[in-house]
């Protein structure tokens, strides 16, 4: 039945729904058996047999609460309900709640998960034709390899994967320096010694950012659950919602980065809203949410002003956070919804709710409320917007250079293409090539029986989309909380990102190896650069086909 377009179902535990989906039988010979033979009913072998249940895409999507959650893997369906509340990652696995997690699945677990685990957690397949064709191949060796690989190596090093004290110390010294210059931002005897306390707040914000939160929330910070969940906190601490952060950023842009909807984009365009629950949840926030006040993505449509936004960007950067906190968290938390992200995930929980409302509060009141009350209402506020120009500016710095910049691959998907032709799928660059096609060719020529790997691969579609900067530097790894190794901060996001330097060479050989691009260019300063080069471009040339 539904009320007000909602539907409302009856949830069963994860047992009940174990039982309904199996059918267990007698043995076959069993009403045969006769007094005396030497096969007796007792020590006959019992065979069951089990009817897997068909599971819709709808049934899927009805399952998507922290109360009731089910994710497809691989087209297995499971039940991660109550499997959440033993997770090793914590309740990061409720993310995954009414969608196909497989993506999600492959890139946090580089060790495996045992078999046994899904067939005791399973409660059906996805019925054939249900889950919507993925972009993504996982028929290549090139991921198990590297997963293999990198595994070994922190196992030399003698490193969890998870952070240690080397994050914890850095966490501290980050913290104190955030809470100091709010203290001092207060304290200030001039407007000027206040926002200049305000710029530094702004930039340990932007640090809290990069160097904590980015790691809880991923489940990266540390072994222990808790710790992760204080460290993801932090962002709610500095005034934004790590809710927002896990929507956007581990739903949307990781692992689909990149990659758009060709036909969502289109009908945007045309003014058509397209039914939210039939949206194809393959595509990347980050590259299309900017449009149109800036043209990140060769489909989009160039616009005329487009021509000038490598000037204007620096100035909608600064903007970002503060439109992020003001805006788009209370719009998600409002409509339960980001663009195509189903966020019931979260926000189907009251204690949820009343952490983000009242964090919200709580943040407003030290940020905005107390510089008003020691400098003015006008000066508070102007101190409020000094320290989110501040954040805002450094934060897009360091990380739009990472898949916005000149020669990284774009991809496209259009479930309106058949993909019977050899470039659907084949991420390419801003002139219609594909550099992995350059790179393919270079290995087989040390290499004749080069392994096969699709363009489409998940894995190299990270690396295509993906460049670092000061690859293999321990200081600028730790300045960007990692950021300057985004390819390995993309395959491997569970992993902590003060270990990025130690698995870097071993990402970097097994990419030529299979003749996959990995790209880095050596500083920020120069990526900073083509970044700006790249918009540009982008801005002056029409829609690419």
């Amino acid at each position: 039945p539904t009320t007000g377009g909602r539907q409302h179902h009856h949830y069963r535990s994860s047992s009940e729904h174990k039982r309904s989906n199996q059918i267990s039988t007698m043995p076959p010979d069993a009403s045969k058996t006769r007094p005396g033979d030497e096969s007796s009913l007792h020590d006959t072998k019992e065979e069951t047999f089990v009817v897997q249940k068909q599971i819709t895409n709808e049934e899927l999507r009805s399952h998507n609460t922290p109360f009731d959650a089910w994710a497809a893997v691989h087209g297995k369906v499971i039940d991660i309900t109550d499997f959440a509340k033993r997770h090793p990652g914590g309740d990061i696995i409720l993310l995954a709640a009414g969608k196909d997690a497989t993506v999600l699945f492959e890139t946090y677990h580089p060790r495996g998960v045992p078999s046994s685990l899904l067939d005791k957690l399973s409660v059906g397949v996805m019925k054939e034709g249900e889950i919507q064709n993925s972009f993504y191949s996982w028929d290549s060796e090139f991921y198990r390899v590297l997963k293999k690989r990198v595994v070994e190596r922190l196992k030399e090093r003698n490193l969890s994967r998870r952070g240690s004290a080397e994050i914890w110390i850095k966490a501290m010294m980050i913290l104190t320096w955030f809470w100091g210059s709010l203290y001092h931002m207060y304290m200030a005897e001039t407007f000027v010694a206040a926002a200049l306390w305000s710029m530094c707040m702004g930039v340990s914000a932007a640090f809290v950012g990069t160097c904590i939160q980015h790691d809880g929330n991923h489940g990266a910070f540390s072994t222990s659950r808790s710790l992760n969940k204080v460290a993801g906190w932090t962002l709610d601490m500095i005034g934004a919602s790590a809710f927002t952060w896990e929507f956007q950023h581990m739903l949307g842009h990781h692992p689909y980065t990149n990659l758009i909807d060709v036909e969502e984009e289109e009908n945007k365009e045309k003014g058509i809203d397209s039914d939210f629950q039939n949206r194809d949840q393959e595509s990347d926030p980050d590259v299309f949410s900017s449009y149109p006040a800036m043209r990140m993505h060769p489909t989009n449509i160039q616009k005329p002003y487009h021509r000038f936004q490598h000037m204007y960007a620096p100035i909608l950067f600064a903007l970002m956070t503060l439109s992020k906190v003001l805006m788009q968290d209370v719009e998600i938390v409002l409509s339960k919804r980001l663009y195509h992200i189903d966020v019931a995930c979260r926000y189907a929980s009251t204690l949820n709710l009343v952490r983000f409302w009242g964090m919200k509060l709580l943040s407003v009141g030290y940020m905005i409320g107390l510089p008003c009350y020691f400098h003015g209402v006008s000066n508070g506020i102007a101190l409020f917007l000094i320290g989110h120009f501040t954040c805002g500016e450094v934060l897009a710095t360091m990380f739009i250079v990472n898949h916005v910049i000149e020669g990284v691959s774009f991809a496209k998907k259009d479930s309106r293409v058949v993909d019977n032709n050899k470039d659907v799928g084949k991420p390419m660059n801003l002139h219609g090539s594909t550099p992995m096609d350059e790179t393919r060719r270079e290995a087989s020529k040390a290499n004749p029986q080069l392994p096969e790997v699709p363009f489409n691969d998940w894995a190299a579609v990270q690396c295509q989309t993906s460049v670092n900067w000061s690859a293999g530097s321990w200081f600028w790894n730790h300045f960007s909380g990692g950021l300057s190794h985004q390819i390995e901060h993309h395959l491997f996001p569970s992993i902590c990102h003060t270990h990025y330097v130690h698995i870097q060479d071993v990402v970097e050989q097994t990419c030529h190896e299979f003749g996959v691009p990995y790209r880095n260019e050596p500083s920020l300063y120069v990526a900073y650069g083509k970044m700006i080069n790249h918009l540009k471009f982008l801005g002056n040339e029409k829609k690419l086909s």
